[in-house]
């Protein structure tokens, strides 16, 4: 299996089209069928569904697709590293992390180093702590961020100097919005948008953990995975959304606000990296600074 016929079949997953892929790979029509019905017979699976117009991808061509865009990400990432290795410090990092305000913390440094490294290129990836954890092991991401309490046994790590504050974002003209802060009892009968990662009985579910058992009578109707989205939820009038301070607009001019819980609950964060990590000058470069920045506060 080549890495370029991997390129071909993204293309048509991409296009819908052998022929609009042939194009943008500037090669014939037969020849780019060929090179799929070839990959196809190796991989002793049909992977597209031709039709009068388009190709769909069978079930096992959307898992190909998946496994091929890693496999390109992987490569695409090692051939920038060997490049960067040539010139002066440069490359691209790969920083992977939920929706936290922490994140300024990390511009702060990325900022510093732009200015002398304008080579170096940086590539945030939104996600939980098992979608980033799962990156971070397939060598996808160089470095993680994470929130307290998790299993860290399988990285290196330097805690953020911050915390994440837990609460709920409400339209304000909900009737909890008179209130300074949240207890349990207030959220007993109203309807709750909760993360799925906050929901987690365990060592990742800070409110699972706040909550306690009540939280299995909990009225939660919806759960989502950003911010952003659940805030949308909030105005709609469809429920309180239960997250961390500062991520959803809760301004003067929003419609929402937040009011922390009570009593109060704070995630710490940390930074992590695969232990033994053979990593770029760049990405060696961006944790140096990170430690310094981080470790002496």
């Amino acid at each position: 299996m080549e890495i370029r016929v991997l390129r071909y079949f993204l293309a048509i997953a991409r296009e819908e089209t052998i022929t609009g892929a042939a194009n943008h790979l500037h090669m014939t029509q037969p020849t780019l069928s060929r090179q799929i019905k070839d990959l196809e017979e190796e991989l002793g699976q049909k992977l597209l569904v031709r039709g009068s117009h388009r190709v769909k991808l069978t079930p096992e061509g959307m898992l190909f697709r998946k496994r091929a865009e890693e496999i390109i990400s992987m490569v695409d990432k090692t051939e920038a590293e060997f490049t960067s290795m040539e010139q002066t410090i440069s490359g691209d990092i790969y920083i992977g992390g939920g929706e936290t305000e922490a994140v300024r913390l990390v511009a702060e440094i990325i900022k510093d180093i732009q200015n002398a490294y304008p080579g170096i290129h940086y590539h945030l990836y939104s996600g939980n702590a098992e979608d980033v954890t799962e990156r971070l092991d397939k060598g996808l991401l160089d470095f993680g961020i994470l929130i307290e309490p998790a299993d860290f046994s399988k990285y290196d790590s330097v805690k953020i100097p911050a915390k994440d504050v837990w609460g709920v974002v409400m339209r304000k003209d909900s009737p909890l919005a008179g209130k300074t802060s949240i207890r349990k009892e207030d959220l007993w009968n109203v309807p709750l948008i909760c993360s799925r990662q906050a929901m987690q009985h365990g060592r990742s579910g800070e409110f699972a953990e706040w909550f306690g058992e009540d939280l299995e009578k909990a009225n939660v109707v919806t759960t989502f995975n950003l911010v952003y989205n659940a805030a949308i939820l909030v105005d709609a009038g469809i429920g309180y959304a239960v997250t961390i301070d500062k991520l959803a607009n809760t301004k003067d001019s929003s419609s929402l606000c937040f009011r922390p819980l009570e009593p109060k609950l704070e995630s710490g964060l940390v930074i992590v990296w695969k232990k033994y990590q053979m990593f770029s000058s760049a990405a060696s470069l961006f944790l140096e600074r990170l430690q310094e920045a981080f470790e002496e506060q």
